[in-house]
């Protein structure tokens, strides 16, 4: 097949037309064993679909191993470094292989969540109050400033990796070492207790947006892949008129960032009613316990349909 064959928004009839596809998961980054969950999902989806689809994992293999055997385009299910990065995205550039999710920029400016907060509030999109961290920090200021509780968090890292919920001046130092470990930019957000909501955007249409209520102190990683007591509600609640609203805005800051094929975009909402960006997923989970296939079913979309629309959004470039 043709490499320029899979373009953004062309809908390919016959499976076998993607000819042999490549699903990158595992990876070097903290998120692998997320990543190994969502790759082996997506991989039986695929091949029940009747795409020639084959494992790939990068930690264990040179990426030029994909030119040497003949893959035609990639399926990302990676996570976190190295794969939501811009990292691999670029190198399959280079390689001119097609791939899903975003393009490099778009995938580098989502994954660091202060330089995404950066270019939203350039825009004058809506973001909870923060401050980037060092060591030297005055604690006492900063919990002056955004009140406790407050979040600390590396910045560019996913799945609740190195957060921690600080409800007192003396676990800030803990909190922003902790963050630290994982990342050399560290960012505290105040927190926002009027509920977490998540939108999925699957080729430039915002799915039902799902609400979240993790059963611990707040959604980290427990709460999102190893408990069963996390709620997912689809319908989220809102009124027709709200969930618009929110699905408006994941949108614009989907579209500002350079944001294609797919992903998903996480909101908070306070106590009267405003509604805050809090990130961006450019290659979010596909596990049992993943937004983005929630929001599909709710739409209609099965979970084989989902993995081949976004196959059918492969890019160069």
């Amino acid at each position: 097949m043709n490499k320029s064959k899979i373009k953004t928004n062309i809908s390919i009839s016959d499976p076998k037309d993607f000819g042999k596809v490549a699903v990158l998961f595992g990876g070097r980054s903290a998120e692998r064993e997320v990543s190994l969950k969502s790759g082996s999902a997506v991989l039986a989806a695929l091949t029940k679909s009747g795409v020639d689809a084959h494992a790939f994992d990068p930690a264990a293999r040179p990426l030029q191993e994909l030119i040497n055997e003949n893959f035609n385009c990639v399926f990302i299910a990676l996570h976190g470094r190295y794969g939501e990065d811009g990292t691999v995205q670029g190198a399959l550039e280079l390689m001119g292989i097609p791939y899903t999710g975003s393009g490099v920029m778009a995938s580098a400016i989502a994954m660091d969540k202060w330089r995404s907060k950066l270019v939203w509030q350039a825009a004058n999109l809506p973001v909870p109050e923060y401050e980037a961290l060092s060591e030297p920090s005055d604690w006492n200021a900063l919990a002056d400033h955004l009140d406790l509780p407050l979040f600390v968090k590396p910045a560019s890292e996913g799945s609740s990796v190195g957060i921690s919920k600080v409800k007192t001046v003396e676990e800030l130092p803990a909190a922003y070492a902790e963050a630290a470990k994982h990342d050399k930019v560290v960012i505290c957000e105040c927190n926002v207790s009027g509920g977490e909501y998540t939108v999925a955007i699957l080729n430039g249409r915002a799915l039902p947006v799902i609400k979240i209520e993790p059963a611990n102190e707040f959604y980290d990683y427990e709460a999102k892949y190893l408990r069963n007591d996390t709620r997912y509600l689809c319908p989220c609640g809102l009124s027709e008129e709200q969930e618009s609203v929110m699905q408006t805005l994941a949108l614009e800051a989907f579209a500002l960032i350079g944001g294609e094929s797919w992903g998903r975009v996480d909101i908070l909402r306070g106590e009267d009613g405003k509604i805050y960006l809090l990130e961006i997923n450019t290659s979010p989970g596909m596990t049992d316990h993943s937004l983005v296939p929630m929001a599909a079913k709710q739409a209609g979309i099965s979970f084989e349909e989902l993995v081949v629309q976004i196959l059918e959004t492969a890019h160069v470039g």
